[in-house]
């Protein structure tokens, strides 16, 4: 476990649509993550905060997803949802995640990767052994791969933090109960 200092510089790279549908799945909840990010940072110097989404072109109320990210003070990088001639869909951001996280870590302390692939696992090696950085991961500990947790300085159960998840309301506006 890594000690936290209140002057480190943190940058936050947030994988949108792992987060999204491991809350959505596990928890038929949403994520806070205006509370998330305050609980990330934990009063140190937030540099960066990055979401990575992406557009489908029917996906109702996308737009209004992405403002309320905005709102939570995040900076949204955008991809349009891929779908080949089959009818297979493709829909993911590690690459450009992995190379923004390396991009800024030269003005970073602290590199917060919140996602549970573990397809981040040599990232979280490079940022941590060849560019020196800490490396904290958050992510649902049931959908979180356990060599990307071994890999991270620190690793936080998003479930565990206060106010993080928002039941989904069903459409007559009652909260949806397991």
């Amino acid at each position: 476990m890594t000690n936290i200092h209140p002057d480190q510089r943190v940058g936050i790279f947030i994988d949108v649509q792992n987060i999204y549908h491991s809350a959505k799945n596990l928890y038929n909840a949403r994520v806070n993550f205006e509370e998330l990010i305050k609980n990330l940072v934990a009063r140190r110097p937030l540099i960066r905060a990055v979401a990575y989404v992406v557009k489908s072109e029917t996906a109702f109320g996308e737009e209004s997803f992405f403002e309320a990210l905005r709102q939570a003070g995040l900076e949204l990088r955008l991809k349009d949802l891929q779908i080949f001639p089959g009818g297979s869909k493709k829909a993911d951001w590690d690459v450009g995640m992995a190379v923004d996280a390396i991009r800024m870590s030269n003005f970073l302390d602290v590199v917060i990767l919140v996602t549970g692939d573990g397809d981040f696992v040599p990232l979280v090696e490079y940022l941590k052994w060849g560019a020196g950085r800490s490396v904290e991961v958050a992510a649902f500990s049931r959908t979180s791969s356990g060599r990307l947790r071994e890999a991270a300085d620190r690793f936080i159960e998003i479930e565990s933090i206060p106010k993080i998840l928002m039941r989904i309301k069903n459409q007559r506006g009652r909260t949806n109960t397991k």
